[in-house]
């Protein structure tokens, strides 16, 4: 069996970045992004609702073990945090980071050296390059990838997206990501407003997870183990049905796969204003759970992983300038 070839290095071989760049450049000029779609000249500075530049922001990088098996696997993977979000979910556990602008302008970094961390990553010895929120800095992370391929970047990337992309976008990463892990966050738009403030979350998601589909299939590659191209679909469950989680499994299995893998997510926990709503400051009772797992069963999705159901004490997150992992229990 040959080895797998992470297909930005085709794409890179036959002069196929440049075009690219050149759209998405245009794209950050009058920023469409994202959903919001907010019209910002990025390149001069204007700020629409991530408070994000052109130039990515890296709250955190590290080998990360907390992943799916096929994602982390031995040797973890190379996750890269990028900090400042094209969401405000009122519950988000990486708040720290997403929500704090102030602080988070601290860590810009320049395309050059975000592709630097890229190959620094590689060198750790890791599986793949996680990139973990890059919605809001799709274009400068394509900039970033074709500088780190010229310089020896050969694993694969994974796009780690809350899933309120663009399909304009994405269609540039095709055939430069070979790994789609989305949030698939609500099942009608009604939440997405009240606890993400994004319009249409749920027809933009969908949108885009179709095209992420359309690009990998449903069938996972994988290499001795570990997953070399393909998509993984996220759903966190969220108390109260908030996750609308039957409605988010019958799109998937009606209009895209029953083989899709789904990795079914209970590690919810109170965190941020969550703290402060009645609704939301709760962890996920066993009933919701088990819900949750029978419409697994009856929409027939039965591919994929399920965090065990008190698994929200695992999943917690510290970012600040004194370590490098922020999952490290040594707070």
């Amino acid at each position: 069996m040959e080895k797998f070839i992470p297909s930005y290095l085709k794409v890179l071989e036959r002069g196929g970045f440049i075009p690219r760049l050149q759209l998405a450049r245009e794209i950050l000029s009058s920023c469409s992004s994202c959903p919001h779609n907010c019209g910002v000249n990025r390149y001069a500075g204007e700020l629409g609702k991530c408070y994000s530049s052109h130039l990515p922001i890296v709250s955190a990088y590290t080998p990360h073990f907390g992943e799916e098996p096929v994602i982390s696997g031995t040797k973890g993977a190379g996750n890269i945090f990028l900090g400042n979000c094209n969401l405000q979910c009122v519950f988000c556990q990486n708040h720290e980071i997403s929500q704090n602008r102030v602080r988070e302008s601290l860590n810009t970094v320049s395309y050059e050296r975000l592709a630097e961390i890229m190959l620094e990553l590689q060198s750790m010895g890791c599986h793949n390059i996680g990139l973990v929120s890059p919605t809001h800095f799709a274009v400068p992370i394509l900039e970033s990838i074709y500088i780190a391929a010229q310089k020896g970047l050969a694993i694969p990337i994974i796009y780690n997206t809350n899933g309120y992309d663009s399909v304009e976008v994405l269609k540039l990463f095709d055939g430069i990501v070979d790994i789609y892990l989305p949030d698939f966050k609500y099942g009608e738009n009604t939440s997405g407003v009240e606890l993400s403030k994004a319009e249409s979350y749920f027809d933009s998601a969908s949108a885009a997870i179709a095209e992420m589909y359309k690009q990998t299939g449903p069938e996972l590659i994988l290499e001795d183990g570990i997953l070399q191209r393909g998509l993984i679909i996220r759903h966190l469950l969220l108390p109260n049905g908030f996750s609308e989680t039957e409605e988010v499994l019958r799109f998937i299995a009606e209009k895209l796969s029953k083989d899709i893998h789904i990795s079914l997510m209970s590690q919810y926990f109170p965190a941020h204003k969550a703290l402060k709503n009645i609704l939301l400051n709760r962890t996920i009772r066993n009933s919701e759970y088990d819900k949750a797992v029978d419409l697994l069963h009856k929409y027939n999705l039965m591919n994929g992983w399920m965090q065990e159901a008190d698994s929200e004490a695992n999943y917690r997150p510290h970012f600040d300038f004194s370590r490098t992992d922020p999952f490290l229990n040594d707070k």
